[in-house]
């Protein structure tokens, strides 16, 4: 299935504001006395090691922003797998438009592609299985439409976007409520049909406790492989499961293996390594 892209009304003021920061309030002032006004350039975005892209259209309207006569050809749209020497996007126009958006545009792209590449390296470590690789809403503040779009690019599928889309009921929400029961059943009477209703789950008993109440979603949370596995067959499919917590690379097709339907990992959003590009004149 092909990947939708975000709509450019959603990421143009992340642009904005990017290059915002990056020009100060002077704008680039090694570029402007540098390179003459009327020179021209035709670069390439290259990656540099293996990887998935994520973040293209991001690029395209920095450089729109800069100068419309900047020209960004995708060759490598999100989602594709790329190795060291592919070209990503070839870029010509304005010497000066280009440079000066060459970090911000390397910044979103490094950091996104990175995002796509983590969660592929899960994705690829559960084919297998049908367990599914999400996120979770540990974001970069103001970027999170950004990099659950990168989970997706690299395979995942997304979690709840805010608080305000589903319920997700934690540990703290239970021992505020005072029980498991009465946060669920609270949650139930507060919230309109269409709103799926997941609980943290940290023991067996919790989890004894909470079916008779039909959560839509437990969340399995920092179980071992044993106990995890006893957990899915308690379940029997009656909601779906989502183990959390220590998902890595070592971790998952063991956690997979217990027939779980969805891994949780934080990591691949906030800790991903940036994907190494470059910006080649030529």
């Amino acid at each position: 299935m092909s990947l939708a892209p975000l709509p450019d009304i959603m990421l143009e003021p992340l642009a904005r504001m990017a290059l915002l920061e990056d020009l100060g309030r002077a704008g680039d002032i090694t570029t402007n006395a540098v390179v003459a006004p009327a020179e021209r350039l035709r670069c390439a975005v290259t990656a540099r090691r293996d990887g998935v892209v994520a973040g293209t259209d991001l690029v395209r309207i920095v450089y729109g922003l800069l100068d419309r006569e900047v020209a960004c050809r995708i060759l490598c749209p999100d989602g594709t797998r790329v190795r060291p020497g592919d070209v990503v996007i070839e870029i010509e126009g304005p010497a000066r438009a280009i440079l000066s958006g060459e970090r911000v545009a390397l910044n979103f792209l490094g950091h996104l592609c990175g995002v796509a590449t983590a969660t592929a390296s899960l994705v690829e470590a559960v084919r297998p299985f049908a367990t599914k690789i999400t996120c979770t809403r540990k974001t970069t503040p103001g970027l999170r439409a950004l990099e659950k779009h990168a989970v997706r690019a690299g395979g995942g599928v997304n979690h709840r976007f805010g608080l305000d889309d589903a319920v997700l009921i934690k540990d703290n929400h239970i021992a505020a409520a005072g029980s498991i029961e009465t946060a669920i059943t609270r949650a139930r009477e507060n919230v309109g049909h269409l709103v799926k209703i997941e609980v943290e789950i940290d023991t067996l008993d919790q989890l004894r406790a909470a079916l008779p109440l039909r959560p839509d979603a437990v969340l399995l949370d920092n179980m071992s492989i044993e106990t995890l596995r006893e957990a899915v067959r308690l379940v029997d499919g009656a909601a779906v499961t989502e183990a959390s917590g220590t998902i890595t690379r070592e971790t998952i097709r063991a956690i997979a293996e217990t027939g779980v339907d969805l891994a949780s990992a934080g990591w691949i959003t906030h800790s991903a390594p940036q994907l190494d590009l470059g910006l080649d004149i030529g």
